[in-house]
């Protein structure tokens, strides 16, 4: 801090300081601001007012002390309840001077009811981690039967909800019969108790809905419902479950549990029970349309009746009837019948008709195969004697082309007896060669002892 004071500006000659009361109490004031944050203060609730502008006015106070405090219209609005005399809070204020009258004050910011916190806090705990194991999901919410056979509600005998919950019902569905399983709804060991009701109601099975109520009053007096074993119990039921509890701004875990939330005990009996006044009235509705509906059938069926009335005729005139259509019949069975035989015979000579026309004259054909058959054949007797002529004329050329007839005139072929070629020239005869000489009676074998090769240009 400012070791210098805020008087010293004050100071007479003599070093006295002389200041106003209102500065006293505003640089006290600026002192008690800078020296105490925002805090939590606990007390109880005396002298609770509300102003005509909407500040709050009270103190809080214990056995020892007492702080008067403000809170101003703009904090005071978002409150969550209306503190009053007696009650346990907790406040969140600045320390400050009110300095018209010098008097110390809280400037209060936020309001609770003692424990609240730690309660709010384990609320918001309890809440995330069956909200994480799906037990709040949509898709296991059940929708409320429509008109139920029976109606269960759990909450205790002494209950103002549950006085409120039977009148609403006798008043909107005094036809339907309802179950009350007791339970207390504020103590310890509470939870328990409503979770073994809920579980005894879906055990039996009795009702088809369930009711789980309580009056209003504060988070401590509504924890019962704020407990894990009571949310299990309603999300394991078997019936649908209606959780009205407390008013409208009071939320508990067995609201987000249970398959339909009502802001109050008195609307929970509401949602389950159909009003027997419109029940009556659409009753009537459908009880005249259906009579209505019978009225027009029932003259729809008498003008049918009249109708097969006109239609019906004595037995002999039937069978006159039949008799002569079975004639027809009989007539048009016959015409029908003959009817393909004549057309089928029209046809059939229109095909001769037309077969005769188009026949081709055999006579005539034969009697030009037969000479076309005598030309051939001469053809190919001319054709052979033309073939063998040649034959003959080339075998004559080839005899005097011979070989053999070469060797019958003096001639003699002389061939190598290594490679069987024909010698030609002279210079192919060499002593002690072996030569095969062809004449025209055989051959035979020589070897040559002396050659004297002779070149002539001829014999």
């Amino acid at each position: 801090m400012n070791s210098e004071s805020p008087f010293s500006s004050s100071a007479g000659a003599g070093g006295d300081a002389v200041v106003p009361v209102s500065v006293l109490n505003r640089a006290i004031g600026t002192m008690l601001e800078r020296s105490f944050p925002l805090v939590w203060v606990s007390g109880e609730v005396s002298n609770f007012t509300r102003a005509a502008s909407g500040h709050w006015y009270f103190s809080i106070k214990d056995a020892q002390a007492q702080m008067r405090c403000v809170m101003f219209r703009g904090r005071a609005q978002h409150a969550e309840f209306t503190p009053r005399e007696g009650d346990k809070i907790e406040v969140r204020a600045l320390v400050t001077m009110y300095e018209p009258r010098g008097e110390l004050q809280l400037n209060v910011e936020a309001v609770r009811r003692t424990g609240q916190g730690r309660l709010y806090e384990a609320f918001l705990r309890l809440k995330a981690q069956l909200e994480a194991e799906g037990l709040f999901d949509a898709e296991r919410k059940r929708a409320l039967p429509a008109h139920p056979r029976a109606i269960g509600i759990v909450t205790s005998l002494q209950a103002a909800a549950l006085r409120d919950v039977l009148t609403t019902l006798a008043r909107r569905a005094p036809h339907i019969p309802v179950i009350v399983y007791p339970a207390p709804v504020q103590g310890a060991g509470v939870s328990a108790k409503l979770a073994a009701m809920v579980e005894t109601a879906s055990r039996r099975g009795e009702v088809d809905v369930l009711i789980v109520c309580r009056g209003g009053g504060s988070i401590e007096d509504l924890w019962a419902f704020n407990e894990e074993v009571l949310a299990r119990a309603i999300a394991e039921s078997k019936m649908p479950v209606v959780s009205g509890v407390g008013h409208e701004t009071d939320f508990t875990i067995a609201d987000f549990a249970a398959d339909v939330r009502a802001p109050t005990p008195t609307g929970a009996a509401e949602l389950v029970s159909p009003q027997r006044v419109l029940l009556l009235r659409d009753l009537d509705h459908r009880h005249a349309t259906l009579a209505r509906g019978f009225g027009r059938m029932m003259e729809r069926r008498a003008q049918q009746l009249d109708w097969l009335a006109r239609r019906l005729v004595s037995p002999a005139e039937r069978l006159a009837r039949q008799r002569t259509h079975l004639q027809q019949l009989s007539v048009r069975l016959a015409s029908a019948g003959a009817r393909p035989v004549r057309d089928a015979r029209g046809r059939f000579a229109l095909v001769q008709m037309r077969w005769q026309r188009w026949r081709p004259d055999l006579s005539q054909h034969r009697s030009k195969v037969s000479g076309l058959a005598e030309r051939l054949e001469r053809a190919l007797l001319r054709q052979h004697e033309r073939h063998i002529a040649r034959v003959e004329t080339l075998a004559a050329r080839l005899e005097v082309l011979s070989p053999q007839r070469t060797l019958e005139r003096g001639y003699a072929a002389l061939l190598d007896a290594q490679n069987g070629r024909a010698v030609r020239a002279p210079s192919a005869l060499k002593p002690g060669r072996r030569m095969t000489v062809h004449l025209a009676e055989g051959s035979a074998d020589i070897a040559l002892s002396d050659v004297q090769p002779r070149l002539t240009d001829g014999f």
